[in-house]
């Protein structure tokens, strides 16, 4: 069941924004759209009483940048938030030049439904002048008090679809983002078509956390590789999947090389197989990998500059993730069952990896030791002794 609620619900990246925007002169807050960045921009300057707010897709906005240099001089003293900030990169050198010019920190704020890397391929003239930050979707910890996990497994983290009166309005608030994207934020891009890039969506979302086969899909969609490899960099530039690499250590010519990719997030899946409610989801064959993705979500937006990845071999050894925080390595291993094993697969991975703690990620409110270094915990408390260990 979920409390309606009309209150800001505190984001987990805000204090790391505050202090970047004390250290750097421009501060970027990524993540795809109606993830929370605009509320937490608006929410963050509210308290700075000298900061100006600029929406790049609202028209009487632009108008005040059609002479940009002379506008955002004039607002030498405030902090400036230019949100959507990839449908104007060319403001990214003057951006530079006025930075270079004031000399003080604090003085862009930036916000944009694109990665770090898409962002990188217009602003490499910031370059040691801005600090990216990552916002996610709810992750758990900011909503427990809110959902139960059931809820959050069918409806996702995007704030509209979470926070809905109810499950219809949740489940189109889904649909018209998925059209939303399709029909308007692809045309940002150059040569992506909508219907291509749905039917190639879906396919990611009946094969969730596979390892990508681009030939199949090439072959099932009558396209190249290469239009298959730039329509997943442009999902997963823009946050809609993720491609989890395979561990990087040398364990020879057993390891799969090609990359695993999951819907990035679990209420966008359930739509893209068309599925409702949690009964729905949970008797579905991708139940297990739709679990797999969100524990991969709540990982990323705790720890966001994290490596992992995964571990699998043509003998059948293998690991959902492998978690490298500074000098820890993590296995997790995730099971949808209130009584999770490790299979034989998963014992002879572990054998090959070593990590220094091993976790078994199960819907349970309270976990337990299997054994030594060897734990199963809740997704929550998952991230909470990963960060213990570092």
């Amino acid at each position: 069941m979920v409390k309606i609620v009309y209150m800001y619900l505190k984001r987990l990246i805000e204090k790391d924004v505050l202090e970047s925007l004390k250290n750097n002169p421009v501060t970027a807050i990524t993540g795809p759209r109606q993830c929370g960045k605009s509320t937490l921009a608006r929410e963050i300057t509210a308290e700075i009483n000298n900061s100006v707010y600029i929406d790049l897709e609202r028209p009487s906005d632009l108008v005040k940048l059609d002479n940009a240099e002379w506008f955002l001089k004039s607002q030498k003293d405030h902090l400036l938030v230019l949100d959507e900030i990839q449908r104007k990169p060319g403001l990214f050198p003057l951006i530079r030049s006025l930075v270079d010019e004031w000399k003080d920190n604090g003085k862009f704020l930036i916000l944009g439904s694109a990665s770090r890397d898409m962002l990188r391929q217009s602003s490499e003239s910031l370059a040691g002048r801005i600090s990216y930050k990552r916002l996610s979707p709810f992750i758990l910890s900011e909503i427990k008090e809110l959902v139960d996990l059931e809820t959050y497994m069918y409806r996702g983290g995007f704030p509209r679809s979470l926070l809905a009166a109810d499950d219809e309005i949740s489940s189109n608030w889904i649909d018209d983002f998925i059209s939303t994207f399709l029909e308007r934020d692809l045309l940002q891009w150059s040569g992506a078509s909508s219907l291509t890039m749905r039917r190639l969506w879906q396919m990611i979302a009946h094969t969730n956390g596979q390892t990508i086969n681009y030939s199949s899909f090439s072959k099932s969609l009558g396209v190249s590789n290469t239009t298959i490899r730039n329509y997943i960099d442009l999902l997963r530039g823009t946050f809609m999947v993720e491609a989890i690499p395979p561990y990087h250590k040398n364990f020879g010519k057993r390891i799969v090389k090609a990359p695993k990719v999951y819907i990035s997030d679990t209420g966008i899946a359930a739509r893209l197989l068309n599925l409702k409610g949690f009964d729905q989801i949970s008797g579905h064959p991708s139940f297990g990998s739709m679990w797999e993705g969100m524990v991969l979500a709540n990982i990323r937006g705790h720890m966001p500059a994290t490596d992992i990845s995964f571990f699998r071999t043509s003998n059948g050894a293998e690991i959902d993730f492998i978690v490298e925080s500074g000098r820890k390595v993590y296995a997790i291993e995730c099971k949808s069952s209130l009584t999770p094993r490790l299979n034989k697969g998963n014992r002879y991975a572990l054998q090959a990896i070593k990590p220094d703690n091993t976790f078994i990620v199960a819907p349970i409110e309270k976990g337990w030791s299997v054994e030594k270094g060897i734990e199963v915990v809740s997704p929550e408390k998952l991230v909470l002794r990963m960060m213990e260990g570092e």
